[in-house]
């Protein structure tokens, strides 16, 4: 009989090679990255292009233009598109980021065919109907108006803004009118520049057969589409990071305030980052962490504070988010501040750098458990412009660490003197 009141033995997970994908060069010189893996009968293909925010010439430029892709066709009405899709049970995803845009279909395997068509579709002849263009802003200035009676959504912009600077990508926000000043002609201009197969790479996932690598060659590896066949220029933006410690954001109805602390920092190049992220982790990252133990738990400031290390190119940024009662706003600040200084100035025990160790390692293995995970880390590595020793070189960070690090790391980066406070919420007398 099984004993449940003996806990189970923690076991570190081994260092296990990550499935690489297998590259074939198409004939039109698009790489296809496949990912033969998986017991299912399903599929997912994306198309990555070069080219995101940083590289439009007026915002929302690169979201729009990848979101009307499915709004209608050369051959196909938005709402065909949409009843095709359902029909055969598959699901169509559009995004854009810094520097790259993607579209991403999931497709039964047996209904491969048929969806491929409406890819191909949606890649090679979008149309931009004004009509569909102007329902979907209009619901687009709904959710911003809704989003900007909210709190976090003003203090976020409000970091970003502080941080990076009205003029970088990261910091230039958009406004109402920007939305308003979408047209399909806009939208034309950055699809002719960006989506063609000189810009193009494809990552293929799931149980993939020589038959479905033979239909992705045919539709879009065969001969080039698209009209301007450059890549994309490498564009560096400069930080004007304003001088202002406290930033406040009235709201003067709100029941809550949102605090977003924050400072510029280390990339996803740099040697220090991977620990760093170790650290930022143990300081915020879990629901275990400094963070949520003392302020959530102990203190009862918040229902969930967070700290994060996003990466941007060229330069990321430390943030520590959260929401409280207007009351606590100033003491929740002094306590975030009081766990970086513990960091600082005190070694972490072996007990609680292994818990973090433990919980990361557990994330690592999840991210490379299925087939679509194991492409999205491939997509990562590509997009980020890493090496092929990133897997292994995350493990050999999580497992290697010493309290000794952590300490050292957390006086290098976590610097309070530079670090903004955007509060915003209801003005206390």
């Amino acid at each position: 009989m099984l004993n449940r009141s003996n806990r189970p033995l923690i076991s570190e997970p081994e260092q296990s090679a990550v499935q690489r994908p297998e590259c074939i060069l198409l004939p039109n010189g698009i790489l296809l990255n496949v990912l033969n893996t998986g017991d299912n009968e399903v599929m997912r293909i994306d198309l990555l292009m070069g080219g995101g925010r940083w590289h439009q010439t007026r915002p929302l430029q690169a979201l729009f233009t990848n979101r009307m892709l499915r709004e209608g066709t050369g051959r196909h009405t938005t709402a065909d598109i949409a009843e095709k899709l359902d029909y055969y049970g598959a699901w169509l995803e559009l995004s854009a980021v810094s520097e790259y845009t993607y579209v991403t279909l999931y497709s039964l395997n047996k209904y491969f065919a048929e969806t491929l068509d409406v890819l191909e579709s949606v890649i090679k002849e979008p149309t931009f109907p004004e009509e569909e263009l102007n329902v979907i802003v209009d619901s687009n200035i709904r959710q911003f108006l809704v989003n900007s009676s909210k709190v976090g959504f003003l203090a976020h912009r409000g970091l970003l803004n502080a941080l990076y600077g009205g003029e970088h990508p990261c910091g230039r926000l958009a406004q109402e009118n920007d939305y308003r000043c979408i047209t399909p002609g806009v939208l034309c201009e950055f699809y002719n520049r960006y989506y063609h197969s000189g810009n193009c790479s494809i990552y293929l996932s799931g149980k993939v057969t020589d038959e479905n690598i033979s239909r992705v060659e045919k539709i879009f590896g065969n001969e080039s589409f698209g009209k301007d066949f450059r890549k994309p220029d490498k564009r560096e933006y400069a930080s004007v990071t304003l001088p202002e410690k406290r930033i406040f954001i009235e709201r003067p109805e709100a029941l809550q305030s949102a605090v977003h602390m924050g400072m510029l920092s280390l990339d996803y190049s740099h040697p220090d980052y991977l620990k760093t992220r170790v650290l930022v982790t143990l300081f915020g990252g879990y629901f275990g962490s400094r963070l949520m133990s003392n302020i959530r738990e102990e203190k009862g400031y918040t229902y969930n504070i967070s700290a994060d290390l996003m990466s941007y190119p060229g330069q990321g940024v430390l943030t520590i988010n959260a929401e409280t009662a207007n009351e606590y706003v100033e003491p929740l600040i002094g306590e975030v501040y009081h766990e970086m200084e513990r960091l600082q100035n005190e070694l972490v025990s072996d007990e609680e750098l292994s818990m973090v160790k433990h919980y990361l390692l557990g994330e690592i293995c999840r991210s490379y458990e299925s087939p679509f995970s194991l492409a999205d880390a491939w997509i990562f590595v590509q997009v980020s412009g890493l090496q092929d020793t990133y897997f292994t070189d995350v493990m050999n960070a999580v497992k290697t660490v010493t309290p000794q690090e952590i300490q050292e790391l957390a006086g290098r980066y976590f610097c309070k003197e530079t670090l903004k406070e955007v509060v915003s919420g209801k003005k206390m007398s």
